[in-house]
């Protein structure tokens, strides 16, 4: 039924060890994906032990499901954005929670189906929705967009030097014609971006992702979402976040300062605005790292940071 990849959860071991501390608690996987994570929670989990998986993407969903199914009575798949966490325990009646996992990278099956868009190691439409019932494309980005506009997507999501020149020659082949496959973006990128080896990441990784993040809106409101969500666990109850680039780690970072009672306002202000809360302990003092031998076996995951905040 489905095109699916090898799925590598990544740094699943630290996931696991980090997150289940308690055998019969329940707990939030609010970026299930294809499983990987969820399904490792529920191997150490007793009977009486449950999960929620959350996820924007019915596709992956729907592999979640057939790799979850004989876990049927103890785990709960919705189709939903994360964000929404606080507001889907309050519906379902559930006041706390042992432990959420938030994986915020793409999944091997999102990156292995030319069809979605999100790789340009293949060809295939300029979508990259997590969501493809709604929302803007990719290609409607780039082709409507300014070049003002585009430049700023790029060095603001994706950190991108050449932001500017790439910019430029997207609104130079739009002219002449529109942009809509992965394949012509990728072409159009790498003619104008210099490639000197040694060569550390494709020439077109920063703007797919820089793209990626404009489409899905990805980091609109995840510092809320932290800041919202770390009250809903239980005293001893684990927050995990893994991020894949320095900014949304940034902002994982700060949240968690702010939850362990540090302001982060500038000195400038007469009185803390933050909203610092003394309700987290941070049990990473700096992100840990995918390994060596983790890295060659699953590239995609080498950027990856993992942070963990413990409920007190």
């Amino acid at each position: 039924m489905f095109d699916q990849a090898v799925h590598h959860p990544v740094l699943l071991e630290k996931v696991l060890e980090l997150l289940v501390w308690k055998g019969d608690g329940l707990y939030i996987d609010c970026t299930v994906g294809e499983g990987g994570h969820s399904e490792g929670i529920l191997k150490l989990l007793s009977p009486g032990g449950r999960l929620i998986g959350v996820d924007k993407d019915k596709e992956v969903l729907a592999i979640a499901e057939q790799r979850l199914k004989s876990f049927s009575g103890r785990r709960e798949l919705l189709a939903a954005d994360f964000k929404q966490l606080p507001e889907i325990l309050k519906a379902k009646k559930i006041a706390q929670v042992d432990g959420v996992l938030v994986d915020l990278g793409l999944s091997s099956y999102q990156l292995a189906s030319p069809r979605r868009g999100f790789s340009f190691m293949a060809d295939g439409p300029l979508d990259m929705r997590f969501d493809t019932s709604s929302g803007e494309t990719a290609e409607e980005l780039i082709n409507l967009r300014s070049q003002g506009e585009l430049a700023k997507i790029l060095r603001q999501f994706g950190e991108e030097r050449w932001a500017n020149r790439i910019a430029r020659a997207i609104v130079q082949h739009r002219k002449k014609e529109r942009i809509s496959r992965t394949s012509e973006l990728r072409d159009i990128i790498t003619r104008v971006v210099p490639t000197s080896p040694p060569y550390r990441i494709h020439p077109a990784t920063r703007t797919f992702q820089a793209l990626r993040i404009a489409v899905n809106r990805e980091l609109e409101g995840l510092r809320e979402f932290i800041l919202s969500s770390a009250p809903l666990l239980a005293k001893g109850g684990r927050f995990i976040i893994l991020s894949y680039h320095s900014l949304e780690d940034r902002i994982v970072k700060e949240a968690f300062r702010s939850l362990s009672g540090r302001c982060i306002c500038p000195p400038s202000l007469p009185e803390c605005r933050c909203g610092a809360k003394n309700i987290l302990r941070i049990l990473t003092s700096k992100p840990i790292r995918p390994s060596p031998e983790e890295i060659e076996e699953n590239p995609p995951c080498r950027s990856a940071r993992l942070r963990v905040g413990e409920r007190i």
